[in-house]
């Protein structure tokens, strides 16, 4: 499936997003805040691709004008999802990219598909403490806190930060975008 936004095309991970998903995976300031050590070698990006981004629901997000892959978005099934009706929505984007706007444009496109498409009930995103600038994405689109756990083992980083959890529901979601009152 491919999706379009304004400034954006969400598709599928593809091996050959190898060299532009290292360039931006790299960089120490956008995957350990997000409990992910940064990639080492294209090598390693090319293995996450086929390994990771491959996940159903899991897009590249990519500049409409030349398609190049520049961040990742996806909806997941993990600890925080636990049900047939509900996902976690992960998302990151290259350091060049941050403050555009882009993720949240990203987000608002995967959102409407969760919810009018796949028929989700509820939404959740967490990040951890400190990751300022992703609590601000879930905030823009909607997203309210639920709760806040500490003690949380991040394994890939050998590290136990404190997480905060956030949901948007459906109500929620059509209440702001059509405007329905619960």
């Amino acid at each position: 499936m491919i999706f379009y936004t304004d400034r954006l095309l969400l598709r599928p991970w593809r091996e050959e997003d190898a060299e532009d998903l290292f360039t931006y995976a790299s960089d120490p300031a956008v995957g350990p805040p997000a409990g992910w050590p940064p990639h080492e070698s294209v090598e390693h990006s090319r293995e996450i691709i086929r390994t990771v981004l491959s996940a159903p629901e899991t897009y590249a997000v990519c500049r409409r004008e030349d398609g190049r892959a520049i961040g990742s978005i996806g909806l997941h099934r993990n600890d925080i999802a636990e049900d047939e009706d509900e996902y976690e929505l992960g998302y990151w984007i290259g350091r060049p990219f941050w403050g555009q706007g882009l993720i949240p444009e990203a987000a608002r496109e995967l959102l409407r598909h969760a919810f009018a498409d796949l028929g989700m009930a509820r939404i959740w995103c967490g990040h951890y403490d400190g990751n300022v600038k992703s609590r601000r994405v879930m905030e823009k689109l909607g997203f309210a806190y639920h709760h806040t756990t500490e003690g949380l083992e991040v394994s890939l980083l050998g590290e136990i930060r404190t997480g905060h959890v956030l949901l948007l529901t459906r109500e929620a979601w059509d209440a702001a975008h059509f405007g329905l009152t619960e």
